[in-house]
């Protein structure tokens, strides 16, 4: 992997991170047409870091509204966090449980099993966006029918549960738009747009760093427990963090205004749309 490598995933990265149309997606698939193998350990890594980029251009960037919208008063504040925390267990629970149901059940007769095995089937991934399309396609069409209202900034019990608990079900699955599920589904329960875009990208904050952890422990285990060799192995990754960083604050300048102005159902066509094309890469045998 060339440092020209790292940066064309990072400007994937970048201008597919604000959109619902999963990010994870379109780097695995540029990585299968670059040649690479978006399963193995150093890859998945550098997935992670990429969105660990984005997502520190997103805190730069959103803080002023999260501060005006979640930290105005402490009452809100307490609301926030109980429900940041709350989302953020379920989260762990639905797809903590998810991943080793597939990993010790459905993955039993592969030695040292990991999920991110999966990550290089792209047929999986094209069912991914399939379902994500249509879920985001059906919030999209509900809110338009519904009354438009303004909704207070806190958020409900049943709102952030069912956010967390859907976040959990796209954890394993690359293409299944973490983003766009969590944004759907305060939709769906009649939050406004902007709350269930704010509290998706506190959720992905939080979910990052321990998402980091995962793969650093397991490039650790991939390198056979050998800590030297694992800052050289994660150095692409680093680069990769700092050039989504970039891609990103360039990205969010005018991909927030087009994204307040777009309706939220183009994004579930377009995920339909992605997944037909990356149906098609698999049949063709990428």
């Amino acid at each position: 992997m060339t440092l020209l490598h790292v940066v064309i995933l990072a400007i994937v990265q970048g201008l597919a991170e604000l959109l619902p149309i999963s990010s994870s997606a379109h780097v695995i698939v540029a990585e299968e047409l670059m040649g690479m193998n978006p399963s193995a350990p150093k890859m998945t890594l550098l997935l992670v870091m990429l969105h660990t980029g984005t997502m520190l251009a997103v805190i730069v960037y959103f803080w002023g509204r999260w501060r005006r919208t979640f930290f105005h008063s402490l009452a809100q504040f307490k609301n926030f966090a109980i429900a940041l925390i709350a989302a953020t267990l379920l989260t762990g629970v639905v797809g903590g449980g998810l991943i080793e149901f597939i990993e010790r059940v459905l993955m039993r007769n592969q030695p040292h099993a990991w999920i991110e095995q999966l990550f290089s089937h792209l047929g999986l991934i094209a069912a991914a966006l399939a379902v994500g399309g249509v879920f985001i396609l059906a919030a999209g069409l509900f809110e338009r029918r519904r009354a438009r209202t303004t909704a207070a900034p806190e958020l409900t019990p049943r709102q952030y549960g069912w956010i967390g608990a859907i976040q959990g079900l796209c954890v394993p699955f690359r293409g299944f738009s973490r983003s766009g599920a969590t944004i759907s589904t305060g939709l769906l329960l009649g939050t406004s747009r902007a709350t269930a875009e704010d509290f998706s990208f506190a959720l992905a904050v939080v979910l990052t760093p321990p998402a980091v952890a995962r793969e650093l422990w397991r490039l650790y285990q991939s390198q056979h427990h050998r800590l030297a060799a694992v800052v050289p192995a994660a150095m692409p990754s680093i680069l990769g963090m700092f050039f989504a960083f970039l891609a990103g604050l360039v990205a969010l300048k005018w991909l927030s205004r087009w994204l307040e102005r777009g309706r939220w159902h183009f994004f579930g066509i377009y995920c339909l749309f992605a997944a037909i094309v990356v149906g098609y890469l698999n049949y063709r045998g990428f």
